[in-house]
Formats: structure tokens, C-alpha cells, sequence
């Protein structure tokens, strides 16, 4: 039996993508596409597993069907990928569906749920007239199921090439919606490129938690995971959205994490992850892309709303996050910043977070915030990235790494990488020389290799905290690592010579034009 491929499950999904392509934005259908690759995977596992169970029975499907209740989901009959497709041609498959993903979450509610009782599905309704009319709909409807039916798309664990083939095609599915999601796409995804450098520069020892609290749809946080190189890893995330909250839900049990903990909430004003009321977890590694420059992250102006049992003031905050300062209201980049060192493990925590430049740079309560951090000597680098990297903004970003365990020296490696990328129509990227040529300076540093002073001519540079001083606290990169091109000297007398050739060649040229003019009688 030929086994499917990576590209042969990618090219089959993508295709399925022209069911919705031309009328519905790519924000909205990457959930129905998603979550029908989520119920076909459910479904042909199933069967795969129930297969094996009747072999080692002996063809008795009551013992087979017993022991299929302890496996890792239960499918009920009727949530089934086939009863589905068997319906395909129904007037009601939109509501069928619904039932269908309604029923799967009840027999899976330990996994499924929430803490607050929100199952994945409630946000995605395929009975919705955001499909089209009733017809319009049902054609759809028909075509999606239709094209998950392709052989293709065998999600047997037994068809496939390797296990990590269906989460790549569900990462795949999420980087190309993203791509052509444009300014929505940064709300769940970011780049692969940039997510591996962000593994690599903080990788976590075996054992180690790690944590996302901006997750999205969980691809930073599933490669700081594989980063590990070993099973022994446990993975924590939390999403305010509650659709790209099912996403990485989904995303996780599609690359065989489990048990990965998602939890679904604003992480600044009711963070989930928490050891008891008052103290949250605490993590080996803490990642993150979050919101850029988010206004109204916390305190806001309505009175009423403050009153509020459940309002949440950062000036009190009860875990005592921003006790370095409070952000800027309208600016939102440090509280998150804060949130991630104040949840790593004291002594050894590590962060790894990606930032607008301003972050580097703002003064007010921002800049004290900052100096504050550089003198608790735990900012182990200051990364500036490529331009047009990140989907929905051409701006460039930096990672920031934060290092609870540095303690062999108070210098801080600033790196400009802006020039590293492989430029591209719609979006840079990092080539894997460019990811392997920060990572290698930051580890060199990271290893006590690298002393103050120029490390590379135009790429990287170690500050001291005398210097980050006198420039006030301030981490502009230009700062501190000198990128000016001197021009080439001009040669004034072959530029000279240049020019009495071209004016000699423009009097050739003016000559034949006005021989033309005279010809046709104009001159």
C-alpha cells in the first residue's frame, strides 16, 4: 500500500479550500475547513483503531466496540465523518453537521470543554447563511464533504508516511488562511520562521513547562514544545478568542499533544492559569506574539464598569504583575511583557517574547518600566527582525529574551538581523542561515563566549549596563550596534569623461532627429 504524503494531504485540503474561495472571506471559512479536517481525522482514527480491536477479537464487535470507549475520543455514530457524508445530499446537512459536532463534544467533554463549560464548536455553525441561501449553502455543504471524501485524505494512521503528517497539513491550513487573511491573520498565527527562532533561542531542558499566554492557534507554542527534542514537556496556553481558542485546541490533539492545557480568557484581566485564587502557575519557558501596542489592555474610563464585581484594575492587581509600574493605557506591550517574567520559575524562567520597536525605546512609564527590568539583570538579548514579516503589519518587530538564571554578567546582546530575509512578493522570511546565524551569536553569548565590545561588524554587539545607562535605558538597536554603509568614493575624473561621451552621443541623437523632422516637412 502506497503510503499519503505530507504534500498529498496539503495539496488535498488546500483544493478543498475552492469549495468556499470567490464568496467567503478566508477569515471566516478557514474554521468550517479546519473543523472538517479535525471530524475526518476523529473518524478515520476511529476506524483504524476499531479495526484493530475487532482483528484482536476475533470479529466480535461488542468487544470491539467496549474497548473503543477507552480510546483516546469517542465518536459517536452520528458525528461520524461517513454518516456525514452518507447525508451529504440531505436539505438539513448544515443542521446534521451542527448535531454532529454538538454530540462529539458531549461524549469528549473532558476534552472538548473549557473550564467554563464553552465546548470548541460553539462559535462555528455550518446552518449559518453566512454560507449563502439555503441551496447556495447545501452545494457547499455537499462539496466539502465530497472533497474530505478523496482518498487523499485517508487519515488512517496506517495510510500515512508519519504521525506528524496531520498536524503539518492543519499548519499548513492555518499559515496559508493567515496569508490570505491579511491584517486579520496576526490574531492567530505566527510565521513558522519566526516561531522556530523564538524555540531555538529559549529552548527548554526535558521536563519543562512552557507556556503561551497569547497563544492564538497554538503554532509558537507547539514548536517551543518540539524544540524540547523528548517527549518529557508539558504545554500550557490561553486565547481571548474563542475561535482561534478551539483552533489550538484542535491543533493540539492533531499533533498528538493530548494533554496540553488551553485555556480560553484574557490573560491580563483573568488569566486561568493559576495554582490557587491569588498565585498563578509558574513555567520553565514563557513564549509569546502578542497584540502589538494594544489600547485599552486594562483600566478603562467607564466608571460603571469599574464598579463592576469583575472589574479588573492593574494598580491593585491581585497577582501583582506590574509592580515595576502600570503600561500606558493605550499601549499594552510591557503588561504583557510583565505577565510572562512574573510567571517563570525564579532562579532559572525564561522568555522569549516578540515586540513592536517602541517597546525598545517609549519613555513615560514605559522607559521606567524598562529600566527597572535592565536593572534587575534578568534581559539577556535585544533581537531586531526583517521588516514585512508578520501577517497584517510591515513593520518590523524585535525579540526580547529574558533570562531569570543569568547571572554570570550584566551585558546584554543586541543583535540587527533586519537585513536577514529572503524577500518576498507578499511577505519576507527568514531562511534557516538566517535563523542559524542568530541563534549561534546568542548561544555564544548565552555561554559566556562573547565579552563586551564588537562581536560581528554590522550584526551584533555586547552592551554593558554602564552603556545601557548612559544611553538612559534605552534599547534602540541602532544604539548599540553600528550598521552604516560608508559610500564608495566617487572617481570625479571618469565621471567627467562619462559625461563628455553621453553629451557627444546626445548631439549624434539630436542630429538625426532634426535629418527626420526636415524629411517630413515638420522642421
Amino acid at each position: 500500500m502506497t503510503k499519503i504524503t505530507q504534500k498529498d494531504i496539503n495539496d488535498a485540503v488546500w483544493k478543498a479550500c475552492d469549495t468556499f474561495r470567490g464568496s467567503i472571506d478566508p477569515s471566516i471559512y478557514k474554521d468550517y475547513v479546519l473543523t472538517m479536517l479535525f471530524i475526518k481525522y476523529l473518524s478515520d482514527v476511529h476506524d483504524d483503531k476499531f479495526e484493530t480491536y475487532l482483528e484482536k477479537y476475533n470479529g466480535y464487535q461488542d468487544r470491539a466496540k467496549r474497548a473503543m470507549q477507552h480510546e483516546r475520543f469517542i465518536v459517536p455514530d452520528h458525528s461520524h465523518f461517513k454518516y456525514l457524508f452518507d447525508h451529504r445530499n440531505e436539505v438539513n446537512i448544515g443542521e446534521l453537521i451542527d448535531v454532529a459536532l454538538e454530540d462529539l463534544e458531549e461524549a469528549n467533554r473532558s476534552k472538548l470543554y473549557s473550564e467554563d463549560g464553552a465546548g470548541i464548536f460553539q462559535n462555528i455553525n455550518f446552518n449559518s447563511s453566512v454560507l449563502g441561501d439555503t441551496k447556495d449553502k447545501n452545494t457547499r455543504l455537499k462539496n466539502l464533504l465530497l472533497d474530505f471524501n478523496k482518498d487523499s485524505l485517508n487519515l488512517r494512521p496506517s495510510h500515512l508516511e508519519g504521525n506528524d503528517i496531520i498536524g503539518g497539513a492543519y499548519m499548513f491550513l492555518i499559515e496559508n488562511f493567515a496569508s490570505d487573511a491579511g491584517k486579520k491573520a496576526g490574531e492567530f498565527f505566527t510565521p513558522k520562521e519566526v516561531s522556530t527562532l523564538i524555540a531555538k533561542l529559549t529552548k527548554s531542558a526535558p521536563g519543562s513547562r512552557i507556556c503561551d499566554p497569547t497563544c492564538g492557534s497554538a503554532s509558537l507554542l507547539i514548536k517551543a514544545g518540539e524544540e524540547v527534542g523528548s517527549d518529557n514537556f508539558s504545554l500550557y496556553g490561553q486565547e481571548a478568542n474563542g475561535s482561534t481558542w478551539a483552533l489550538a485546541v484542535m491543533n493540539m490533539f492533531l499533533h498528538g499533544f493530548d494533554n496540553a492545557t488551553i485555556r480560553w480568557g484574557d490573560t491580563i484581566r483573568n488569566p486561568k492559569l493559576k495554582e490557587s485564587d491569588s498565585a498563578l502557575m509558574k513555567f520553565d519557558t514563557v513564549v509569546a506574539n502578542p497584540p502589538f501596542s494594544l489600547d485599552k489592555w486594562g483600566k478603562v474610563d467607564d466608571k460603571e464598569e469599574n464598579k463592576a464585581a469583575d472589574s479588573f484594575d492593574p494598580e491593585t492587581d491581585k497577582y501583582h504583575r506590574f509592580w515595576r509600574g502600570v503600561p500606558p493605557k493605550s499601549k499594552g506591550d510591557w503588561a504583557f511583557i510583565s505577565h510572562m517574567i512574573e510567571t517563570t520559575y525564579e532562579g532559572k524562567g525564561k522568555v522569549g517574547v516578540v515586540v513592536p520597536h517602541g517597546v525598545l525605546f517609549r519613555g513615560s512609564s514605559e522607559g521606567k518600566i524598562r529600566q527597572k527590568t535592565i536593572e534587575e539583570n534578568i534581559l539577556e538579548a535585544v533581537i531586531g527582525l526583517p521588516a514585512n514579516l508578520f501577517f497584517g503589519t510591515g513593520i518590523p518587530a524585535a525579540i526580547l529574551i529574558f533570562n531569570k538564571g543569568k547571572i554570570a554578567n550584566t551585558n546584554v546582546l543586541f543583535i540587527d538581523a533586519s537585513k536577514k530575509f529572503e524577500p518576498a512578493k507578499n511577505q519576507n522570511k527568514l531562511r534557516e542561515s538566517d535563523i542559524n546565524d542568530i541563534v549561534t551569536t546568542y548561544r555564544k553569548f548565552n555561554e559566556g563566549k562573547l565579552k563586551a565590545g564588537i562581536v560581528e561588524d554590522k550584526f551584533s554587539y555586547v552592551a554593558t549596563f554602564e552603556e545601557i545607562q548612559e544611553n538612559e535605558f534605552n534599547l534602540n538597536i541602532p544604539r548599540y550596534v553600528d550598521t552604516f554603509e560608508e559610500e564608495a568614493e566617487v572617481d570625479i575624473k571618469a565621471v567627467q569623461v562619462e559625461i563628455e561621451k553621453l553629451e557627444i552621443e546626445l548631439k549624434q541623437v539630436q542630429s538625426e532627429i532634426n535629418k527626420y523632422l526636415i524629411e517630413l516637412n515638420i522642421q
